[in-house]
């Protein structure tokens, strides 16, 4: 526990509480992304694909998140609809670098944004994360925007950064971004 957190329990200031599933097609980086957002003495050194789902956790300056990590493996993704209504907001990620798939994951982001729990969490932030950025063929985060088609999504808000899961480059901009979306919601 930091010296900020113990301080704020002492003043009985709680930090916001979140629960937010992460999604994405498999080997996008969803496991090492939340593993590079926990804290350094929490981080583990070998990531394994994920079999169902994980809970993870970490937080941010004001923000305790709770973490899903779904497995993006097709025959598991059937399971991310469970978790939708629980949700206060969506990590997207996609591998940049593997342009085919892109199609496979817009399909996913389609079948995610026409889900009818979703569709009635008009306030639910998505950020997506552009990952793989440190390799030669990863297309940029508007490369990746327009392939997702994102500028069709009119009724959340959502923001989309490049991220380098294995270094942390982008990430903490992404999450401050989400910290801010999900503060506004209180």
């Amino acid at each position: 526990m930091g010296l900020f957190d113990k301080f704020f329990g002492w003043m009985k200031m709680k930090k916001r509480k979140a629960a937010v599933l992460c999604i994405g097609l498999d080997n996008s980086g969803k496991s090492t992304i939340i593993n590079q957002l926990k804290p350094a003495q929490a981080q583990q050194s070998d990531i394994v694909p994920t079999v169902g789902f994980t809970v993870e956790r970490f937080t941010s300056s004001d923000i305790s998140f709770t973490v899903f990590d779904m497995s993006g493996q097709g025959r598991y993704r059937n399971l991310w609809e469970h978790y939708y209504k629980e949700a206060e907001a969506i990590i997207f990620v996609i591998d940049s670098s593997d342009k085919l798939r892109m199609v496979v994951a817009k399909g996913e982001l389609d079948l995610l944004l026409g889900h009818e729990s979703i569709k009635d969490q008009k306030n639910i932030p998505i950020l997506f994360l552009a990952n793989k950025m440190d390799l030669r063929d990863a297309a940029s985060a508007i490369e990746v925007s327009t392939v997702l088609e994102l500028s069709k999504i009119k009724d959340k808000s959502y923001f989309i950064c490049s991220t380098n899961a294995l270094t942390g480059e982008g990430l903490q901009e992404g999450v401050q971004w989400l910290s801010s979306q999900i503060q506004e919601l209180k």
